[in-house]
C-alpha cells in the first residue's frame, strides 16, 4: 500500500527533531453542500531541524518513531507549495458562471 503524502504548514518547531504540521482538508457538507475546511495538527519527525515555522512543507507517512510521531518531513516549501497550488486551481474551476440576476 502506498503511503499517504499530505501539504500544510509548520505551526511549531520548538521540540528536537520535531515540527507539527497543520493540514487542512475540505469537502462538501453532506446535507447543505456547502464547503467545509476542517484542520488538523500532525507532529512529523524533521532529522535536522532545518523546517521553521510558517514554512510549506508535505509530510509522508511512516513507522511510529515515538507515542505521538508517525509522519516525516520528505519536502519544503516550493514542491510543497505548488502541488497545494495546483490542487487548489482544479478544485475552484467551475464549468461556467451563471449571469446575475437583475
Amino acid at each position: 500500500m502506498p503511503k499517504r503524502i499530505l501539504h500544510g504548514v509548520v505551526v511549531s518547531d520548538t521540540q528536537s527533531k520535531t515540527v507539527v504540521v497543520k493540514v487542512e482538508r475540505r469537502f462538501t457538507h453532506p446535507l447543505f453542500k456547502k464547503t467545509v475546511r476542517r484542520t488538523k495538527n500532525y507532529h512529523a519527525h524533521d532529522e535536522n531541524n532545518v523546517f521553521k515555522v510558517g514554512q510549506q512543507v508535505a509530510i509522508e507517512e511512516s513507522r511510529p518513531l515515538s507515542k505521538l510521531k508517525r509522519w516525516v518531513v520528505v519536502e519544503d516549501g516550493q514542491v510543497a507549495s505548488a502541488a497545494t497550488a495546483d490542487q487548489e486551481n482544479r478544485r475552484t474551476k467551475s464549468p461556467k458562471a451563471k449571469p446575475a440576476r437583475q
